[in-house]
């Protein structure tokens, strides 16, 4: 049976470099805010987000992600509404992922709002991924080309590391990448022995 562990963090975390340490020791990993861009594409969620929010938000086909994004990290009714339109997708695109990929023993779920969307319920363990908000602030601004305003707006949208530490069975300090990468290694161990025990 392929143990699901959920991999989360708050925005700036640094949790795709884990996820992607993860990867490159051959651990599958779903890295659901990508896929979940693919599937706003689709047609049928292009429909829905032009229901709930309007013509305006498109240019043509092309939704301007920017604007969307302003307008959900500013008023938690709007993403929850968001969230009822792409997480049902995003769902059933796992289920198929989950599928294709049976034959592994581990998987890894990677989400930045794992406990916010309540699907924390859906895996047999948690990691998260901490740093410190000054880092988590830098590295956002520098990777999304955004103010420092903006990414505290998302910051505050999501549950804080606090929070996230309390209901997980593994942390990640991720200040040095060396340092992270060895306790990701040192995780993965034990998350093998717990499967060969199963």
């Amino acid at each position: 049976m392929t143990k699901i562990i959920g991999l989360t963090g708050g925005i700036g975390s640094g949790k795709t470099t884990i996820a992607n340490h993860f990867q490159s020791s051959g651990i599958p990993v779903y890295i659901a805010d990508d896929e979940a861009r693919k599937i706003m594409q689709t047609a049928e969620v292009i429909n829905a987000i032009k229901e709930a929010f309007g013509e305006t938000l498109f240019e043509g086909v092309v939704l301007k992600r920017d604007k969307l994004a302003e307008i959900v990290f500013n008023d938690p009714e709007k993403l929850q509404q968001l969230n009822e339109i792409v997480h049902p997708a995003v769902k059933r695109h796992f289920k198929q992922w989950l599928v294709d990929h049976k034959g592994f023993p581990i998987v890894i779920y990677e989400a930045a709002i794992l406990f916010e969307s309540g699907n924390y319920k859906n895996f047999d363990l948690i990691i998260t991924v901490t740093a410190p908000l000054e880092s988590r602030i830098q590295r956002v601004i520098e990777r999304d080309n955004t103010t420092r305003e903006q990414v505290l707006g998302r910051i505050n949208s999501q549950w804080t590391d606090e929070q996230r530490v309390s209901k997980s069975d593994f942390v990640i300090e991720n200040i040095d990448i060396e340092i992270a990468r060895r306790k990701t290694d040192e995780i993965l161990k034990i998350l093998k022995i717990k499967q060969n025990e199963c």
